[in-house]
């Protein structure tokens, strides 16, 4: 399913955020956002995924204008995990994703058990937390916590997932899970990624495509090999930046200090 950004702005107390942004993600690609802080990299994702409704222009999902869409509707094709996530006290691995099959609940029971109990172990079984099922989230170290969080989005069963800055905080070992997970779920079962990263390196890794965000507006757009160059690097973050190659031919920046 295609998510499409049609001359999008937005203003905050008078402050432009966005500036007339204009981007298509494509179906079934894995798309990183990157730029500096305050770019406007969480606000786009955040109107993406239509939790927020104040903004200029046009988002399309799957070709309908999201502002005509109920909310339930969009949560049923497209999930987001947000940069910061809490449970609830005593809350287990299983009732966190389970948590994730709102959208096709009625107001006083499931609408169909089966679907919810089979999306739910898929989810925990796509995560590697099967084993967790039944602990406290809050015993769980922080990348155990947060691959619990991205199944409870992928319990909603959908069609595009957007990300917003998954790895933050994780140690090295956590950060391959975690996109490891994100690579399976898009090769495996074709669901549409858009991540916003601060690790240019794992968006050259793991993007099929890159968006750099630069003052409100798109700076660049296209393969990550190609973008993300050290020129490029350079006019962004004011970093100068190596380039080298890895042993699968592909680019890895390393800052000059």
């Amino acid at each position: 399913m295609e998510l499409k950004a049609e001359n999008v702005s937005f203003n905050l107390k008078g402050k432009s955020i966005l500036q007339n942004v204009s981007v298509t993600f494509c179906e079934g690609r894995r798309t990183a956002i990157i730029g500096p802080n305050g770019a406007g990299k969480s606000t786009l994702l955040k109107i993406l995924a239509g939790l927020n409704e104040n903004y200029g222009g046009n988002v399309f999902l799957g070709g309908e204008n999201m502002r005509k869409l109920k909310r339930k509707d969009i949560a049923k094709k497209l999930a987001i995990l947000p940069q910061t996530n809490a449970a609830p006290p005593d809350t287990t691995v299983e009732h966190l994703a389970d948590y994730g099959r709102f959208p096709y609940r009625g107001m006083f029971a499931a609408a169909d058990p089966k679907a919810d109990r089979e999306a739910v172990e898929w989810a925990l079984s796509v995560t590697n937390l099967t084993k967790f099922a039944a602990r406290q989230v809050m015993t769980l170290s922080g990348g155990e916590r947060q691959r619990a969080f991205i199944a409870m989005a992928l319990a909603q069963r959908p069609q595009i997932l957007l990300l917003d800055e998954p790895t933050t905080y994780l140690d090295i070992a956590h950060q391959l899970d975690v996109m490891n997970i994100i690579r399976k779920v898009n090769a495996e079962y074709g669901m549409t990624v858009v991540m916003v990263l601060h690790d240019i390196n794992h968006a050259l890794q793991y993007a099929d495509e890159t968006v750099i965000v630069k003052n409100g507006a798109v700076f660049a757009q296209g393969e990550p090999q190609k973008v993300l160059t050290a020129a490029a690097i350079k006019e962004v973050f004011g970093v100068t930046a190596e380039v080298f190659r890895n042993e699968n031919g592909k680019s890895v920046l390393m800052p000059q200090f």
